[in-house]
């Protein structure tokens, strides 16, 4: 069976970019590239209505790019949960404001009991957030994906155990 794997934002926004000359940029946007090509058929995709609300910003050519890759994708329902449940990740996780929607993101992956939440997106969402969020998650009795980067699964060198 096909482990539920969530396409947070950044995934679809390094695919449809220009190449950038930023050294750690084009090495993101490569193995993104990579992971679409040959992994993402792995997996069981999702995306939710907060990835096309990000999708559609920005410079037009490049969004219309963006929703063109998430054409035939699974839409997560947003649920009653989902709101109250980014509320409390935003104070757990000092999320300001201004960055609510990747507390959305984690929350509708939580509430839809996604098993992997692919970002390149580490400030908000990355390992020492995570573990703050299994904690609170484990004590209220929810789910928690487990939030890895497109290198930890197209690299062949590092084995991933994603049954932890």
């Amino acid at each position: 069976m096909k482990l539920s794997l969530y396409l947070e934002t950044t995934i679809p926004s390094y695919l449809a970019a220009r190449m950038s000359s930023n050294i750690t940029i084009a090495g993101r946007q490569n193995v993104t590239y990579e992971f679409w090509v040959e992994e993402r058929h792995k997996y069981n995709l999702y995306i939710s209505p907060y990835v096309f609300e990000e999708c559609r910003k920005g410079d037009v050519l490049v969004a219309k790019r963006r929703l063109e890759l998430l054409e035939n994708i699974t839409v997560l329902e947003e649920t009653p949960d989902v709101e109250p449940l980014a509320d409390v990740y935003m104070h757990l996780l000092s999320i300001p404001q201004s960055k609510r929607i990747d507390a959305l993101h984690l929350a509708i992956c939580c509430v839809h009991k996604m098993n992997i939440l692919l970002s390149w997106n580490c400030s908000h969402l990355g390992a020492e957030s995570m573990q703050i969020a299994q904690k609170h998650n484990d004590t209220n009795g929810l789910f928690t994906p487990r939030m890895i980067t497109p290198d930890a699964l197209v690299n062949k060198y590092t084995e991933v155990d994603l049954d932890e």
